[in-house]
């Protein structure tokens, strides 16, 4: 973005977690809806963890998911085929199988808050996405965040030595603090303008009337 640029920019902050599927879907037609409306976003991801106790080995997705929300495994397979198809028409491949599994994602997130101060956030967050769902690696692992961290077009020996000092684990803490204290208890949700709360994944035509709104309020 150019300060020439002579589009409008709203800012949207999005809390989510790197291995929320809706995450990625939502933020694809947010996206579309900037572009329907030429509009620039100025984004910011905030942490949010979806499984804050899942162990290091992680745990089956399916089982995870059935286990979690009570779901049969007609269901959870009915659920991934939804996905896959509305991540094939907003052009991200979801590739289930079933061996995908559920990760922590804590270290994720202090990478993310590291890339903050890189200015290299967003980019890092769409390589964790793909990294996660479409490569099918697991993100809690230093070998698969650093393959994302050099995709985003960060230094890898940078992220390993911000990961491994720690730095970061208080301010992802008290960022998620921050919003869960603020009520939001299930990701994606996102705030644009500074005022209106929107959770889930509610398509593009309903981020482009949000989106008119705000400039409207600027104007």
């Amino acid at each position: 973005m150019t300060t020439s640029d002579p589009r409008p920019v709203v800012q949207i902050d999005i809390i989510s977690d790197v291995v929320c599927p809706w995450c990625i879907v939502g933020f694809r037609q947010l996206d579309l809806a900037l572009k329907q409306e030429n509009v620039l976003a100025h984004l910011r991801w905030h942490p949010f963890e979806l499984n804050p106790t899942m162990p290091p080995e992680g745990q089956n997705l399916r089982e995870h998911i059935m286990e979690k929300y009570g779901t049969t495994a007609e269901q959870s397979q009915q659920a991934r085929d939804r996905l896959t198809q509305l991540g094939a028409e907003l052009g991200f491949a979801f590739n289930f199988s079933d061996d995908s599994r559920m990760v922590s994602t804590f270290a994720a997130h202090q990478l993310l808050d590291w890339a903050e101060t890189q200015g290299r956030q967003h980019p890092l967050m769409l390589a964790l996405f793909q990294t996660y769902f479409t490569d099918q690696k697991d993100v809690s692992q230093i070998d698969a965040l650093l393959d994302a961290v050099t995709s985003a077009g960060l230094d890898a020996d940078a992220a390993r030595s911000a990961l491994e000092s720690g730095a970061h684990e208080a301010a992802v803490r008290q960022k998620q603090e921050f919003w869960t204290s603020r009520g939001i208890s299930g990701v994606p949700s996102m705030v644009l303008g500074g005022k209106y709360l929107v959770t889930g994944a509610q398509g593009t035509d309903t981020y482009a009337q949000i989106l008119q709104r705000c400039l409207a309020e600027a104007a």
